[in-house]
């Protein structure tokens, strides 16, 4: 079985805060990569960003430039969802993975943090996707679990896909097979469907009366 932490990566050794500038925009013209960690005899002080090196002086060091780098890392007992928490907040390709003694051990890559995801049961296992919404103050995860096994669906994941103050929207994975009665059971609970289904009686029953309606009209 698979595990995040196989995911940690050295294919490139961290910059050293006492490397140039220019060494740097070397090294990131050959990475390509949005954030690179910084070492300090060893230790992880940040990560540079590439788009800044564009204004550094050439011949400066990393470490004269220790107040623009960006301090964020994981450690290796997080989940995978928390460490794709942490490359969203950041708006980084790279994060860097510190242990216990805030020791560094290496890095994680996006695309990497992204195909341990695709191997999860919400990606890998056939489903179907409904997307509900309602007021922020009434829904349930309890309820919305309730409603699909009780309609002998088996749910494969759940997120917040948005929210406001007002309302939020969450995006379900069930089997497939029952999404017709899953989605009729949310509206009854005043659940919006969001997504469209071909499978939505509801929703084909109303575009067969348009339907009749207009030709109705145009007789």
């Amino acid at each position: 079985m698979t595990v995040i932490t196989d995911y940690i990566n050295n294919d490139y050794r961290a910059l050293d805060s006492q490397e140039t500038i220019l060494a740097a925009q070397d090294f990131f013209m050959d990475a390509s990569y949005s954030h690179f960690p910084v070492l300090d005899a060893g230790v992880y002080i940040g990560s540079i960003v590439a788009d800044d090196l564009e204004t550094f002086d050439t011949d400066k060091k990393v470490g004269d430039y220790k107040y623009t780098l960006e301090p964020f890392f994981v450690r290796p007992n997080m989940i995978w969802l928390d460490v794709l928490e942490v490359f969203g907040k950041n708006h980084s390709d790279i994060v860097p993975v510190l242990d216990e003694n805030n020791h560094y051990v290496g890095y994680y890559e996006l695309a990497d943090v992204m195909k341990f995801f695709n191997e999860t049961s919400f990606i890998k296992e056939a489903g179907g996707i409904i997307i509900v919404k309602k007021a922020l103050i009434d829904y349930s995860m309890s309820q919305i679990t309730q409603i699909v096994e009780s309609n002998n669906g088996k749910l494969l994941g759940l997120f917040v896909s948005d929210s406001d103050n007002e309302t939020i929207e969450i995006t379900i994975k069930v089997t497939l097979g029952v999404i017709n009665d899953i989605i009729q059971t949310f509206r009854r609970y005043n659940y919006e469907i969001i997504s469209e289904h071909n499978e939505d009686n509801y929703i084909n029953n109303l575009k067969e009366r348009s339907d009749y309606l207009d030709k109705y009209l145009n007789i």
